[in-house]
């Protein structure tokens, strides 16, 4: 979808781990490191297809499929950067109504997720109006 609008579309993403996954925050500190080495997305897209085994390990194993630099993305996964980055996200969310991920505001409004063919005619709808 980003390359879709690319030129129309500005996506934001923060940081939300839910309290209720045990691998949650681990995951969110994994991506901000994978994005230090630009493989946020890639990494974003193997965390979500491996949500229900995700680990300590497999979270190794995804940077490593994804041929990251490993002292690199160690360091950067546990930097009190990293840290404030996640901890700013969640109060954040908290102060703007957020409950759960994932969680869409599109021109600062929360929509609620529908089917994909409804979230694609929002996204339309919006990129429209804000175009006159």
């Amino acid at each position: 979808m980003s390359e879709t609008y690319k030129n129309q579309l500005r996506i934001v993403v923060k940081q939300f781990p839910s309290p209720g996954h045990a691998f949650a925050r681990e995951a969110s500190q994994a991506s901000l490191a994978a994005y230090r080495q630009g493989k946020f997305w890639q990494f974003r897209k193997k965390l979500f297809e491996n949500y229900k085994s995700l680990d300590d390990d497999r979270i190794m194993y995804i940077a490593k499929e994804l041929n990251l630099d490993m002292t690199r993305f160690l360091k950067d996964m546990n930097s009190p950067q990293v840290q404030q980055i996640i901890d700013r996200d969640i109060a954040n969310g908290i102060k703007i109504g957020v409950t759960g991920t994932p969680t869409v505001f599109i021109d600062g409004k929360m929509i609620e997720l529908g089917s994909p063919a409804d979230f694609i005619r929002k996204i339309e709808s919006e990129i429209l109006k804000n175009s006159r």
